[in-house]
């Protein structure tokens, strides 16, 4: 699995891609890439050229067949989504449940959110 994702991934998306996938291996970017990929700049107009870098790793990295994580900014998703699939590779992103817990401390009313991997689903 390439993974195109700003964050690590957890245990039970690990134990889902091998299991449900079939995955083998765990292929992140390089250190350039990562950076690139979590830090897209929300001011640019057009994201398709400063995406090339990324796209050039995935014709190296991945062969057909192969599972894409695709996960982060919209826009870019969508690009390196289609790209992936035309090239026969099978994108993917990660569902979540998302449990929310309200509580006050301290006269401030606080949110926080859990996020709990259910599964990979495939970009159609």
């Amino acid at each position: 699995m390439l993974l195109l994702f700003s964050h690590k991934l957890t245990d039970s998306q690990r134990e889902d891609a091998k299991e449900n996938w079939g995955v083998d291996e765990f292929v992140v970017l390089p250190k350039q890439l990562q950076e690139l990929w979590s830090n897209i700049d929300p001011n640019l107009s057009s994201i398709c050229n400063i995406l090339q870098p990324v796209r050039d790793f995935m014709e190296e990295e991945a062969n057909i067949g192969d599972i894409v994580l695709v996960q982060g900014d919209f826009g870019a998703c969508c690009i390196l989504a289609n790209f992936a699939k035309e090239r026969n590779l099978t994108a993917v992103y990660a569902t979540t449940n998302r449990t929310v817990k309200e509580y006050t401390e301290n006269n401030k009313n606080i949110k926080k959110s859990i996020f709990e991997h259910k599964r990979f689903r495939r970009y159609e």
